[in-house]
């Protein structure tokens, strides 16, 4: 069995703060970008600083992921594959 897959972020100061909750804020636009990241078959689950996928999703889907989620600039700085 494969190890878990997971991606990291580390968000923009702004959402650095602590009434922020991350991928869990109640901003509609985090919350469209949940929406998102969960039509991927391969995403188990959401926490707040992490998008956990199946240990045995293709590494495309990881990178895909990854490079969906760095795009995001608004939100996050950096992106870190686990």
């Amino acid at each position: 069995m494969a190890a878990p897959r997971a991606i990291r972020l580390i968000f923009q100061e702004a959402w650095g703060a602590p009434e922020h909750r991350g991928l869990l804020d109640r901003d509609p636009r985090v919350r469209t970008l949940c929406r998102v990241l969960v039509s991927y078959p391969e995403v188990r689950h959401i926490v707040p600083d992490r998008v956990s996928l199946d240990p045995e999703a293709d590494p495309e889907i990881l990178e895909t992921v990854a490079r969906f989620l760095s795009r995001q600039r608004w939100l996050v700085r950096s992106v870190e594959i686990l």
